[in-house]
């Protein structure tokens, strides 16, 4: 009775030691890119010489960093399920912007296989807080 009882403990302790190592969701992920952020009026379009990188968030969002050092999230509506943060975003637009109305083709970064589509939201910018500014100085 004692050693099963052991073996129990452990595969509880087991189990804490991985729900403890486990990814963030993507709500606490983009919490954390905006923390120290306040957001801004939404808008439809982004110029693309102004983007500097860009980044996914797991079936979520994507996150534009412009020259300015505002981000931009964007919730897609349409297709954030297939959001994954290792692939490659491609983009193609008729103009300089990248706008709401634009689809996003995803590839998958290892087998440059198409891996689905979002069509853009708008851009919500976040920008540092004067308070988050003097914490830098």
């Amino acid at each position: 009775m004692k050693r099963s009882f052991f073996i129990l403990l452990s595969g509880a302790l087991l189990a804490g030691t991985a729900a403890q190592a486990k990814q963030p969701t993507p709500d606490e992920q983009l919490a954390r890119a905006i923390e120290g952020r306040v957001a801004g009026k939404p808008k439809d379009c982004l110029s693309q010489r102004d983007i500097r990188s860009s980044r996914i968030i797991d079936r979520k969002a994507i996150i534009y960093e412009t020259s300015g050092g505002t981000i931009y999230v964007n919730i897609p509506d349409s297709g954030a399920a297939s959001l994954r943060r290792d692939y490659v975003l491609v983009t193609n637009t008729h103009s300089d912007q990248l706008c709401s109305v634009d689809i996003v083709r995803l590839l998958d970064s290892g087998s440059r296989m198409p891996a689905g589509s979002v069509g853009l939201g708008k851009f919500v910018p976040y920008t540092k807080t004067a308070k988050a500014d003097t914490h830098q100085h």
